[in-house]
Parts: structure tokens; sequence; C-alpha cells
């Protein structure tokens, strides 16, 4: 048996922000799906009121999602086919703790990858010590809570 796809789903005030920060944060891509909007527009199904122009490219205004590039993309959307993240407007900002969160593993590089992140808008809130496996707690620019290990 194969691995299986999986997607996680982000409430987000700025989805493109967030998507950009954690391609950075993943070494992963944003998805475009500049295709799947020019066939949806054509046939009629998509308006102006839909679509933002982000990075000089055609992307949905409430939507944004970013995907490991090492996995397989759908040609006619852009949706990665592996792990992606998905990050969607609500009208309300984060209020409480997560209940899932994401480690982003790097080892020995942790200090430059929390450097790099923290210019990205994320904030250093803690850190934590078990088994002498180490981890740094950050949030993202939206308060969503993650760890560097």
């Amino acid at each position: 048996m194969g691995t299986s796809a999986f997607t996680v789903t982000f409430d987000a005030v700025d989805p493109h922000r967030q998507a950009a920060f954690w391609a950075t944060a993943l070494n992963w891509q944003v998805e475009d799906h500049s295709t799947l909007i020019a066939g949806l527009k054509q046939a009629g199904y998509v308006g102006e009121d839909d679509v933002i122009d982000v990075d000089g490219r055609p992307s949905w205004k409430t939507a944004a999602a970013v995907r490991d590039p090492d996995d397989p993309v759908e040609e006619g959307s852009g949706m990665g086919q592996g792990g992606r993240l998905l990050f969607q407007i609500v009208p309300e900002s984060k209020t409480a703790k997560n209940r899932v969160h994401l480690d982003v593993g790097v080892g020995a590089a942790s200090a430059a990858k929390i450097k790099q992140l923290t210019g990205l808008g994320a904030t250093v809130i803690g850190e934590g010590e078990q088994g002498g496996r180490t981890w740094v707690v950050l949030v993202d620019p939206e308060g969503n809570e993650f760890c560097v290990v």
C-alpha cells in the first residue's frame, strides 16, 4: 500500500501571506492555480470578483495552498497530489490555542531556520526539551503555533 495524499486546512485572514510563509518554512511551493482559473473563467464559472493577482498570476481571492515539490501535481489544476497545506479566508481571527500543530524538522539548521521565519513574521514563544530532543515553539504571522525541531 502506498502513501496517502493529505491536505491540512488552516483558517486565515490573509491566505496568500500564509501560503508564502509556509512555503518558505517547509521548503515547499505555492500552488499555481492559474491554468484552472483561466479554464473556469472561460467557461463562465469564475468571475473577476473570485480572483486576485498574486506575484503576476491569477489566484483565488479567498484561498491559497502550498505543496510538497517532490509529490506529483495535477496538471490541469496545479494542485499537489501528496502533502499540501490549504489556507482559506474566514471572517474572524484566531482566538484559541491550536489543537493540532506542525513540527518542522531541520536538525542542526534550527537557529538559521528560526531566524529566517522570524524575519518573515513568526514569533518565538517558548522552548521545550524531552529525552535529549529540543524544540522551539513559534507562532506564524496569524498566531498558529508550530515547532522547529
